[in-house]
């Protein structure tokens, strides 16, 4: 299992490539799976770590990004006579080894930053089996293996059945991921705005964002891990997602609906494949609906959305719809051709 290491696996706070890699490594361990985790030297498994990096370069000052990852990546593929298959969830610079060894490799595509980066897939299609998380996230250039959703560990986010009193954005503090839409929300509606995630984009923070944190009814907390992130989700009494992309998936709606957090999000990108309207959480097309729409948000039943999380969204789900592709590949079931891809 090849880990991206922005972050330690898994990360402390931020870093959800990260956290799906280790709830799948620990999910496959869990079954009996033999599974080594390439990730930085402080990662935390219960399989096999291996690591050529000390720390996430994200949160090592002066790390060079290109250098650890290279380290990284070299030390897997000198060693990739060793495994039946690689798994890759580091994006695309683990395919420029993929034709230079034998073991089948399976990616998890989590996004494209851009179309630039589409030449270091669009050529691996016959040798790379790509996975989708989301059906909304196929590419139409690439062949996929199969889509798979995330998955997380339900004991970590507890149910609450009583709301809080606050709505919560939770997420990279970025214009995509809106921001500065959550507050407009908040002020329309009088109701208080919780703020977690990372600064990504600082000058977007201190425009759009910092002028209206007063402590009291917006709060900015920065990112959050552990019991704080899951205390946080299950306390507030909506989540809001008015994004400004075509998300790819969206964990933090899916940890949400474990505490029995309801989500408000723009139809855009995922959010439809992922929210069950009125059921689990009300769709919008911008704020001015979502203002409307908040009424029903609240009239949504946080048990019924907690046995949602329950049904679709558990790591155990996930690890079974991998396991089920691994087999498929190593039985040689499921065949790249220089066409589409085609099981036999």
């Amino acid at each position: 299992m090849l880990a991206p290491i922005a972050w330690r696996t898994p990360p402390r706070h931020y870093g959800p490539w990260e956290e799906v890699t280790s709830l799948l490594t620990e999910a496959l361990v869990a079954r009996g799976i033999d599974v080594t985790l390439f990730a930085t030297a402080d990662s935390l498994t219960a399989g096999r770590l291996e690591a050529a990096v000390a720390s996430g370069y994200s949160e090592t000052p002066g790390a060079d990004a290109k250098l650890c990852e290279y380290r990284h990546l070299a030390h897997l593929f000198a060693h990739a006579d060793r495994f039946d298959l690689i798994h890759n969830q580091a994006d695309f610079p683990a395919h420029a080894f993929a034709p230079l060894i034998e073991a089948p490799m399976v990616t998890t595509i989590h996004g494209f930053s851009s179309e630039r980066i589409l030449p270091m897939y669009e050529p691996y299609n016959d040798r790379v089996h790509f996975v989708a998380i989301s059906d909304a996230n196929r590419h139409p250039a690439l062949r996929y293996a199969a889509t798979i959703h995330h998955g997380i560990d339900l004991e970590r986010f507890r149910f609450r059945e009583e709301p809080g009193e606050r709505l919560l954005f939770f997420g990279r503090i970025h214009p995509d991921k809106g921001t500065a839409e959550a507050i407009a929300l908040a002020q329309a509606t009088d109701l208080g705005l919780d703020i977690y995630g990372i600064v990504q984009d600082s000058d977007y923070f201190d425009q759009a964002v910092a002028p209206h944190i007063d402590g009291a009814q917006i709060r900015f907390h920065g990112p959050a891990g552990g019991l704080e992130r899951e205390q946080a989700l299950a306390g507030a009494k909506a989540l809001v997602h008015l994004i400004n992309f075509d998300e790819p998936f969206g964990l933090s709606v899916i940890e949400a609906m474990a505490c029995g957090t309801p989500t408000i999000a723009i139809r855009r990108g995922s959010m439809p494949e992922i929210i069950d309207h009125r059921a689990t959480g009300i769709l919008v097309d911008d704020v001015a609906e979502a203002i409307t729409a908040m009424g029903a948000l609240f009239a949504i039943d946080r048990r019924a959305v907690r046995h949602c999380a329950e049904r679709r969204f558990s790591a155990e789900r996930m690890a079974a719809a991998y396991v089920r592709l691994y087999t498929d590949i190593l039985a040689g079931r499921l065949k790249l051709a220089a066409g589409d891809l085609h099981a036999e």
